[in-house]
């Protein structure tokens, strides 16, 4: 099978197209092949291990010290199940699925296999492949963190980086439980924060004054190098928080 790889880090024109062997299911895993995934942050940082400061030496560890110990990227797929091991009972072939295989990686190339009790779910019909897999990385990690925040219905929340995967994530799990959500974004993407539920939207690119009203309950920051706060913040840190101007 053809699959893009890369056998050491730096910029894109590391990443080749060659031929690799395809897997073979083990007894307890499916057999994707892969119609469609993406190129997302963490396949950008594992490529060029540009990572934030202090976290070098960790990210040759989980990546590979001298070179990539994974060398097909890719953290997100759809596609259908072309075949499955003897153990396997969630899923059968011709089933349409999108899958988050993470920092195992391995998304881009024709096939994929991956555990039946791995991040696999049915494909809804009503989206296309290209659509199912790029859901996966914003997804999953915008629903670990709403889940850690415990945000209840007809609460509000602030969501800075309301357009970015993570952030276009937050905000519609929020709207779907109920929440107000406020989305900070840039003047370009002011409507599509409002399309995906965001109830105000704020333009960081026009001046304001620094200290400025947050909403009660949460604040979910996707731009976390651009500010002195973490993801997620509770009530406690709201002077904390307003004292800074959003970043431009």
């Amino acid at each position: 099978m053809r699959a893009a790889v890369y056998e050491r880090y730096g910029p894109p024109s590391v990443v080749h197209v060659a031929e690799v062997q395809k897997p073979t299911p083990k007894d307890d895993e499916v057999l994707i092949r892969v119609q469609a995934t993406t190129v997302t942050t963490a396949d950008w940082r594992a490529r060029s291990l540009d990572l934030p400061p202090g976290f070098g030496p960790l990210g040759r560890l989980i990546f590979g010290i001298s070179g990539p110990r994974q060398k097909i990227l890719g953290t997100e797929l759809s596609g259908e199940i072309e075949a499955v091991g003897k153990a396997v009972t969630r899923f059968k072939p011709g089933d349409t699925v999108f899958a988050y295989p993470g920092l195992r990686m391995g998304a881009h190339a024709e096939y994929r296999a991956l555990s039946e009790s791995a991040a696999i779910a049915p494909k809804p019909a009503n989206l296309s492949h290209q659509e199912a897999a790029a859901l996966c990385f914003g997804g999953t990690t915008a629903l670990y963190f709403f889940r850690q925040a415990k945000l209840a219905a007809g609460e509000t929340i602030l969501v800075n980086g309301a357009t970015g995967q993570v952030g276009a994530a937050i905000i519609q799990l929020a709207r779907h439980f109920g929440a107000r959500v406020t989305g900070v974004t840039s003047t370009a993407n002011l409507e599509l924060a409002s399309s995906l539920g965001a109830e105000e939207v704020i333009d960081y690119l026009v001046p304001r004054v620094a200290k400025w009203q947050l909403p009660d309950d949460v604040v979910f920051i996707d731009e976390v190098p651009k500010t002195s706060v973490g993801k997620f913040s509770k009530k406690t840190l709201r002077e904390q928080f307003a004292d800074h101007e959003l970043p431009a």
